[in-house]
């Protein structure tokens, strides 16, 4: 695997041939330089392309700090709570809950956690703080009494940007101002039992690598990092910039380069201007990260933090326990939407309202035949369906593992074909279609939602399945000049040992007039079809099918019959929970359409 750093770089160019020569844009892209003019990673050789993830890494959810800042209205001390509850409810067993120097609400709910056992005794309290004495102070004041475990997180920028524009120091002058934080630190709360340290030299992507492993090493030193009381090193991807390979590369320096690295939790912590923060907390880990924060679904500023559900739901996909629990993902996402009032995205990967269900008819056969294949496998194997190895086209897990059922995995619109369609009469009521009747009902649905422009429920296809080939049709039988109604079934009955049945059919016209036949030695349909034959309604039926509908004493029968006619060939359906009426009623459906 090439990797694009300064040592290996691959030009990424569009082809120059006539047929896809493009034109400038006419943007102003000179004004912006590609990272590798920024941040030049010293790293012969990486390790990373070649390793797989195998097991789920630290998790920090930053909702209640990071995450909380983003939001154009700061969660209330309500919201916060029920945010907290709902972390802990899903297993995170370390949570950055404020930094409680910046505000008075934040200050306050460290002390909520202080003073009453809303945090069990597992869960680790990170608290946040910028380098300075006076906010050290203040933090430290915040976290008095609290039982738990805690982590004081302090953080400094250190980009060369940063230093010149914003805090006007050189490096030697900021790398003093970030150890006299760390002083600070070991002062007043070195000694308090369970707590430990982390620092985060922010902006760490763009920052030179020399520098920011001085710093590193420099502050695990004055806090003497080791195995039993481990220092935090979190480097920030604080605005995404690059390819997240090169994040990789960083991290992986990082990790090779570091002194007591046995005595440092490595950890990251990605944003995600550039869209692939995803993709660079999971290089990271294999670059040697092993700690993640981030916020649930991926709020954060500017276009967010990494999204710490979907990365944990990733690992699920691969078969690798994320150790959170997502298995009711709508009441997380009601918590979340509610504490941020911000909505997720319907096509946000795995919790979105649209993200399991097809409308494409390719994509909806696919999943159908998937599902059919999925019984079949666990029915020869003897398993339950739910433990068998998930393989089911266009859905990488099963929605039921985090809560879902399947009712929208297929819904119906105007691209929709024949598969999904079927798949949705046959999962919401039971009604199996054979191809030709998906072919011929399918035209029908699309024909009803290219008018309406549309989505198509389940219960309209019913609708429309039952009037084209259930209800009688608008129709009559011509005799010459004379036309007249349809007669329905008045009478139906056999009697006889097998081989020698005596049928009688007696077919009623509207105007109250019967015709009486009698049919020996033939079968329901027969019999009939030669009773219509007599009063000058022909059809053949060619293909019968039969299935129940539901289970046990509540169950229908319903029978589906193709059926050949002066007219051509067409369908027909009867319901009923006698298989023989079902079975009439599309005899009698048919010859209504003939």
């Amino acid at each position: 695997m090439t990797s694009l750093t300064a040592q290996s770089a691959t030009t990424i160019a569009p082809q120059t041939a006539a047929w896809n020569r493009q034109q400038p844009s006419g943007m102003p892209s000179h004004r912006y330089r590609d990272v590798f003019s920024r941040v030049d990673v010293p790293l012969e050789s990486r390790e990373w392309p070649t390793k797989r993830l195998t097991e789920a890494p630290l998790w920090v959810p930053v909702d209640l700090r990071d995450g909380n800042q983003a939001l154009a209205e700061p969660m209330d001390p309500e919201r916060k709570r029920l945010f907290f509850e709902r972390m802990v409810a899903m297993g995170y067993k370390e949570i950055e809950v404020g930094y409680p120097s910046a505000s008075q609400t934040d200050f306050d709910f460290v002390r909520l956690i202080a003073e009453t056992d809303i945090a069990p005794d597992d869960v680790t309290i990170v608290v946040f703080t910028a380098a300075r004495r006076d906010l050290i102070e203040r933090t430290v004041e915040s976290i008095a009494g609290i039982s738990n475990p805690v982590v004081i997180h302090m953080y400094t920028a250190t980009a060369p940007m940063w230093r010149d524009a914003v805090l006007g120091h050189s490096r030697e002058a900021l790398k003093e101002l970030i150890l006299a934080g760390g002083r600070d630190m070991l002062e007043l709360a070195g000694d308090m039992p369970g707590v430990r340290f982390q620092f985060s030299p922010e902006v760490f992507n763009l920052t030179e690598p020399d520098y920011v492993l001085e710093v590193c090493d420099a502050i695990t030193e004055l806090w003497d990092a080791r195995p039993e009381r481990p220092v935090i090193l979190n480097l920030p991807a604080t605005v995404e910039i690059a390819t997240p390979n090169v994040y990789a590369d960083q991290i992986e320096y990082m990790h090779t380069h570091l002194a007591r690295r046995d005595g440092v939790i490595l950890s990251v912590h990605p944003h995600n201007d550039r869209g692939t923060g995803i993709a660079c907390a999971e290089l990271a880990v294999l670059a040697g990260a092993q700690r993640v924060e981030g916020c649930i679904f991926g709020n954060g500023e500017r276009t967010g933090n990494v999204d710490i559900a979907t990365l944990a739901l990733n690992l699920h996909a691969q078969g690798i326990d994320p150790k959170i629990d997502f298995s009711d993902i709508d009441a997380i996402r009601r918590t979340v939407e509610h504490c941020n009032r911000i909505e997720v995205h319907p096509r946000h990967p795995y919790v979105g309202d649209l993200v399991h269900t097809a409308f494409s008819g390719t994509h909806q056969d696919a999943i159908k035949k998937g599902f059919a294949e999925h019984r079949a496998r666990a029915a020869a194997l003897g398993e339950p369906e739910a433990e068998l190895e998930w393989r089911v086209p266009y859905l990488p897990i099963d929605p039921a593992d985090i809560g879902r059922n399947y009712d929208a995995v297929i819904r119906v619109n105007s691209q929709s074909g024949k598969g999904g369609i079927a798949y949705l009469l046959e999962s919401s009521y039971g009604i199996t279609l054979p191809r030709r009747l998906q072919i011929d009902l399918a035209k029908r649905v699309q024909h009803h939602s290219d008018e309406s422009g549309a989505e198509v429920t389940a219960a309209e296809i019913l609708a429309i399945f039952t009037e084209a080939y259930c209800a009688p049709a608008q129709a009559s039988v011509g005799a010459g000049d004379a036309v007249r109604p349809v007669p329905r079934l008045a009478a139906f009955e056999t009697t006889g040992d097998a081989g020698e049945e005596r049928t009688v059919v007696v077919l009623r016209s509207a105007a109250g007039a019967e015709a009486v036949t009698e049919h020996f030695r033939v079968g329901p349909v027969e019999a009939l079809t030669a009773a219509l034959a007599d009063i000058g309604i022909d059809l053949d039926v060619l293909e019968l099918h039969q299935n129940s509908i539901g289970a046990g004493n509540s169950s229908e029968a319903i029978t589906l019959i193709e059926f050949r006619h002066a007219g051509g060939t067409a369908w027909a359906a009867g319901r009923d929970r006698s298989t023989l009426r079902a079975t009439l009623a599309a005899v009698m459906a048919a010859a209504s359409r003939a």
